[in-house]
């Protein structure tokens, strides 16, 4: 079966398709990962977005049900140069073709990734169609214009959870923590009860009020889709949580706790999606490989310096990618400490956030 994928900007690329027979709209963007296609299509921060793969082939070990991030795929279209039709694992449950058509998200093989990469680093992330079903280029590029694309967007409401549950109790937790969930990964709950932490995970409409309350000895921030200026209900209950319990943010929830200081977020030119950005810990010099998936960024400029300290730079682009308060138990990163895919080497930050906890105990 045909598939096209239409740009905005009109540039258009004709493949096959491997997953469901629709159409979708979204932003197109690249992820520079080797594996972990799984963890990827089923990250709820891809909300609204079609991801190209740069690596060649993908689909040769499947899809298995334990590595999934979500409760089911929120990626809007999933784009590859080769889709491997055999799939070979010992942990296979199904393959990826039919994993999208099981959820209704489309594919396309066959385009030249390179090139749509190149375009998308040249041009900027955009909004685009891949379709299984109109092949019309001009009808195609007018419902490309027409769509909402990602800016002043919710789409928080769309991954968040319908109401709080408890994701663990075991009996030798030293730590309560709240997760207030824009769209967490559960690698990100994993890590927490490797930790020793009970977690009780918050939908993103609950209430400062409402989680302070539940006297938690931390909150844990999570990340999400979208355009952080559009969810003024996340920010107020940020603001409301800082100085009394504390804080560790997570992509999404880093940009959540720069905007609920005083701060300011813009969109970056093609975002950074993949597990091989290197990061600087300004306080110790290391230089740490880390997972993102972001497509924009505190403005760090825009936070008082008095108050907010700049603890990790992007070695690629400069950009912030971690703060912390200097008088409060506040902290968070711009990438993703708990991968899934990609590198272990930022676990660290979760015996951090432990420890601040404890120190907050203590007092």
């Amino acid at each position: 079966m045909q598939a096209i994928l239409v740009l905005e900007d009109g540039k258009i690329f004709k493949g096959h398709s491997f997953g469901a027979n629709i159409e979708s709209l979204g932003e197109v963007v690249f992820n520079t990962s080797m594996a972990g296609y799984q963890e990827i299509i089923t990250d709820p921060s891809y909300k609204g977005q079609i991801v190209t793969m740069t690596y060649p082939l993908i689909g040769n070990y499947g899809i298995n049900k334990e590595d999934v991030e979500s409760r089911r795929p929120f990626v809007e279209g999933l784009v590859v140069k080769e889709y491997s039709k055999i799939a070979s694992n010992w942990r296979k449950e199904q393959g990826l073709g039919e994993y999208l058509k099981e959820n209704n998200i489309p594919g396309i093989e066959g385009i030249d990734t390179r090139a749509l990469t190149l375009h998308i680093r040249e041009q900027g992330a955009m909004k685009a169609v891949l379709s299984t079903l109109d092949f019309d280029e001009s009808s195609l590029l007018n419902k490309v214009k027409a769509s909402r694309g990602l800016i002043g967007v919710d789409l928080v409401k769309d991954v968040t959870i319908p109401r709080k549950y408890a994701y663990t109790q075991i009996k030798d937790a030293k730590f309560k923590v709240a997760v207030l969930d824009c769209g967490v990964k559960y690698n990100i709950l994993r890590e927490l009860l490797r930790c020793k932490c009970n977690v009780t995970v918050w939908p993103a409409q609950a209430t400062a009020k409402e989680i302070l309350d539940s006297h938690p000895d931390g909150v844990l921030l999570s990340n999400g889709p979208g355009d952080p200026a559009a969810l003024d209900y996340v920010i107020k209950t940020v603001a409301g949580l800082i100085g009394h319990v504390p804080i560790f943010g997570i992509c999404l929830g880093h940009q959540m706790l720069g905007l609920a200081m005083g701060g300011s977020t813009f969109k970056l030119k093609f975002g950074h999606h993949g597990a091989n950005h290197p990061v600087k810990d300004l306080r110790t010099g290391k230089v740490y490989i880390t997972s993102q998936n972001h497509g924009f960024c505190v403005d760090i400029d825009s936070l008082p310096k008095k108050d907010i300290q700049l603890t990790h730079v992007n070695l690629n682009d400069g950009t912030a990618e971690g703060l912390h308060h200097k008088k409060l138990p506040v902290f968070s990163v711009q990438f993703h400490p708990e991968s899934a895919p990609g590198p272990h080497d930022a676990e660290y930050l979760f015996t951090e956030f432990t420890r601040l906890m404890q120190k907050s105990k203590k007092r």
